[in-house]
């Protein structure tokens, strides 16, 4: 566990000793401050706060800042690795593939969940400057937070496997994108073909997910599609990782 704990505290740090990470952050928050002052805007104080984060959980703003944060969060981690020649002594060091792939996992996460942390306060600047503040209802709000860790980790087990396959960053936040893309637009299929594959494309699409998240509904089949899920592409990434011995 302590081994695993240093390359954790690896990861993060590697991300504010890099510019693009500050590039991230100021992009993603710029981006969905704006698309939260255009909804805020465009309602004009005819509905309360609980109805705009339900929106903004969703929406053009959110959905792009998810498509395009996580492919540049990931495409260093395994990629950079490889190009500097540091993964060999990484891989040499007295740990295991499984730590060591957690460890880079885990960082990404832990960056992804904060650049999501300024927007907390969305929700009560709403409040205070709304015309007729009412009693903010959290259940709705931490539940889209909720679902939007969930999805965001599967994206980002995603984009560390997409990193794992080459040494390239580009390709591997262009593999990474592609993947992240099949999930997101399969939310768009539910009216194609028979019945059981609409269902199936409505089970696995994120786009319902998030909606239902916002709405304060907690389906633990999600919350175990999405666990599992992760789970699932950490190992195939741990078996990439593991495939170099076998060169």
């Amino acid at each position: 566990m302590s081994k695993l704990c240093t390359l954790w505290q690896r990861e993060i740090a590697a991300y504010f000793l890099s510019p693009i990470a500050y590039l991230v952050m100021v992009s993603f928050l710029v981006l969905n401050g704006v698309g939260f002052w255009m909804l805020v805007m465009a309602f004009d104080g005819r509905t309360n706060d609980v109805s705009v984060m339900q929106i903004f959980f969703g929406s053009f703003f959110y959905w792009i800042g998810m498509l395009m944060a996580v492919p540049v969060i990931t495409m260093r981690l395994f990629a950079e690795e490889k190009r500097l020649g540091t993964i060999e002594t990484l891989m040499t060091a007295p740990v295991s593939d499984v730590v060591v792939v957690w460890a880079k996992f885990l960082g990404a996460a832990t960056f992804f969940a904060l650049l999501w942390l300024p927007t907390l306060s969305y929700s009560w600047l709403l409040n205070q400057f709304a015309a007729a503040p009412t009693p903010i209802d959290w259940g709705p709000v931490i539940m889209a937070y909720i679902g939007t860790m969930l999805v965001g980790f599967f994206y980002v087990s995603l984009g560390l496997m997409a990193s794992s396959l080459t040494q390239n960053q580009i390709i591997a936040a262009i593999v990474s994108f592609v993947l992240i893309a099949i999930m997101f637009f399969l939310g768009f299929m539910m009216n194609i073909g028979p019945a059981w594959l609409q269902s199936f494309f409505g089970y696995i699409g994120s786009i319902d997910h998030i909606r239902d998240f916002s709405r304060g509904q907690l389906d633990l089949r999600r919350v175990i599609l999405y666990v599992s899920a992760t789970v699932f592409v950490l190992f195939c990434t741990q078996k990439i990782v593991e495939s170099r011995k076998w060169r």
